[in-house]
């Protein structure tokens, strides 16, 4: 518990609600510099069919994580050893899970 607060008690210190963290700001815009960088990355491990699956798999998923959000719903796994191989039916119906 913060010193001086009671049990219940209204929250002093600290910044106040919707103050930006200056210091998470500051990490998060030198990150930014990479981004370029670090997609260019991801997408070489996806399309090297020299990598292990599982490193393309989460370069793909990270790609399209990026590009469109977050699923909320769990993907399948595709046991396969490239996308090249899937239709594009199933190209859709993968995209469409990956958005929820």
């Amino acid at each position: 518990m913060a010193a001086g607060r009671k049990p219940g008690g209204p929250r002093t210190g600290g910044r106040q609600k919707g103050t930006p963290n200056k210091v998470t700001a500051d990490v998060r815009a030198a990150a930014q510099k990479y981004t370029t960088q670090a997609l260019d990355t991801l997408a070489a491990i996806m399309n090297d069919p020299t990598k292990a699956e599982a490193a393309r798999v989460s370069a793909a998923k990270e790609l399209l994580d990026r590009g469109h959000g977050k699923s909320s719903l769990p993907v399948e796994v595709l046991h396969r050893t490239a996308f090249d191989d899937l239709t594009a039916e199933e190209l859709l119906r993968l995209a469409g899970a990956l958005r929820g």
